[in-house]
């Protein structure tokens, strides 16, 4: 009876063991190995970080939990002894929290509970302006309110939401807005234009006439950097150059810009988040890889104000000069609803963006469904891209766009006379500074209520080379059409229009196969 017994307790002390190491994470190594091994290409094995069992708990720090007074030092400093400490965990509890910047470090796992809000203070005077990248530029902005710098195991999981109070940064037209939604937002306070759009302030104005390049302003005074800086919104979700990455469960929503960008990031996991920007946000991204390699996006949902699931490598000279690919990405097993495009790969692809496959994924409503973008001046090479089993349904736009004259609008948003000036100017001899997009295949693409099934439109001076269309059916308002493309294979392929012809050939189109 006596070894029973012990045989009882040993097997408790196990469980208790086992079930204690996982309550802060659900992810496995065996979880990210299996779906690595899915991959239509020699995908490296992607580390999972570990964490040493210590732990952190923000209250003993002085954190508020009832929102009222700032967390912001209470947090850091949890954080700060966590990972001088050789690592752990730090438990944000049930509760609201107000904070201003956090900065993860090496070893240690962010935990938030149930009933947790992260709120991030819209006050300036908290976000420090520092030299970064946007849109695939170096550039400066504010402080990103999670952030991470060369730092290895990092994580952030659990249950709770980090809100970035992006309403009160970001620019909003009129025209997107409800008479009541439009104005309650005007209490905020703030600048409306002649062309209706509010700004935060007449500094975020004046800043647009500094820029060169969509949101980039090009300035050399310090001093006004900082009149400007409400115009420098952050991206939430900002890791440069960091190793072992998990985010797991939580809730990030209402960015000021970008939701999530990972930029020169290696062995990096997303997992099961709920990613959420109005869908009227300017550059409300989902989620901007860029520059990273051996990354796994699984089991997440994406209802965001710009593209939700981004591949970027740099933009024009400077993403040319950085080098670095995205290279050996697996997205499995994620919906999207709102967003300009539910997979995309561009427009910033300088550096090149390789092996890379998504599956099982399912797009709801958004502008375009597979969106693969580019232009003129940003060289970089996009190529062995496999996409299978997806599913979308009510696309205002193309089911799938290959759009080689991307004018930097979101889709439907271009006028046909812009689109024509930029197709009609004369075409230069192909260079470095021309982008390429090549062996791709795509199969197993089911479409409903589609407005243009399929548009390929490639440069006369690089064409769109080696796609491979396979068992896709797809029921759209007009069909496919195909411009400035080479090796084109398409097989049981069925489209079903309301008007014209299921498939369009242009003349610059070579080297097709249809089955």
């Amino acid at each position: 009876m006596r070894n029973y017994l012990t045989t009882l307790l040993l097997a408790a002390v196990v469980l208790g063991a086992c079930s204690h190491a996982p309550q802060y994470q659900t992810t496995t190594q065996r979880d990210i190995d299996a779906l690595t091994k899915s991959a239509s290409f020699e995908m490296p094995k992607v580390q999972l970080p570990v964490f040493p069992d210590r732990t952190y708990n923000v209250l003993d720090y002085g954190a508020d939990p009832t929102g009222v007074a700032l967390s912001t030092g209470a947090i850091q400093s949890a954080i700060d002894e966590c990972t001088e400490a050789g690592g752990g965990t730090v438990i944000i509890p049930a509760g609201l929290f107000t904070t201003g910047p956090i900065q993860l470090k090496s070893n240690v796992r962010l935990y938030t509970e149930r009933n947790c809000l992260v709120l991030f203070s819209h006050d300036l005077d908290l976000y420090e302006i520092y030299d970064t990248w946007f849109e695939g530029i170096p550039t400066k902005r504010c402080t990103s309110p999670l952030n991470a710098f060369n730092a290895e195991n990092i994580a952030i999981t659990g249950h709770g939401s980090f809100n970035g109070n992006g309403d009160w940064w970001r620019p909003l037209k009129k025209n997107k807005m409800a008479p009541s939604q439009w104005k309650q937002h005007l209490k905020k306070g703030g600048v409306v234009t002649e062309k209706d759009i509010w700004y935060p302030d007449s500094a975020s104005i004046l800043a647009q006439s500094y820029c060169v390049d969509q949101n980039v302003p090009v300035i050399t005074d310090d001093t006004l950097w900082q009149q400007v800086k409400s115009f420098l919104r952050p991206v939430m979700v900002h890791f440069v150059g960091c190793k072992n990455i998990l985010l797991e469960g939580v809730t990030l929503e209402n960015s000021p810009a970008w939701n999530i960008h990972p930029m020169c990031c290696e062995n990096l996991i997303l997992r099961d988040l709920n990613v959420r920007n109005p869908w009227y946000s300017q550059n409300g991204d989902g989620v901007d890889v860029e520059s990273c390699k051996n990354v796994v996006i699984s089991r997440c949902s994406f209802d965001v104000g710009d593209d939700a699931i981004c591949m970027k490598s740099g933009k024009n000279k400077p993403g040319r000069d950085r080098g670095i690919p995205t290279e050996n990405v697996v997205v499995d097993d994620c919906t999207v609803y709102h967003g300009h495009g539910g997979f995309v790969c561009g427009s910033e692809m300088s550096g090149g963006i390789k092996n890379v496959q998504v599956s099982n994924n399912l797009y709801i409503g958004t502008d375009v469904g597979l969106r693969f973008k580019s232009t003129r001046g940003r060289g970089g090479v996009v190529e062995n891209i496999y996409i299978r089993d997806v599913n979308m349904v009510n696309i205002p736009n193309e089911g799938l766009l290959f759009d080689l004259f991307y004018g930097g609008k979101g889709a439907g948003e271009e006028t046909e006379e812009e689109l024509a000036a930029r197709m009609n100017a004369e075409a230069p001899e192909a260079s470095e500074e021309t982008p390429a997009f090549r062996n791709i295949v795509i199969e197993d693409v089911k479409g409903l209520n589609i407005k243009r099934a399929v548009y390929f439109n490639g440069l006369p001076e690089q064409k769109i080379e080696n796609v491979t269309l396979r068992n896709m059916d797809m029921s759209a308002n007009e069909g496919a059409l195909f411009r400035q493309t080479n090796g084109l294979i398409i097989e049981n392929v069925n489209i079903h229009v309301n008007q014209g012809e299921a498939f369009t050939l242009a003349p610059s189109v070579e080297n097709v196969k249809i089955n």
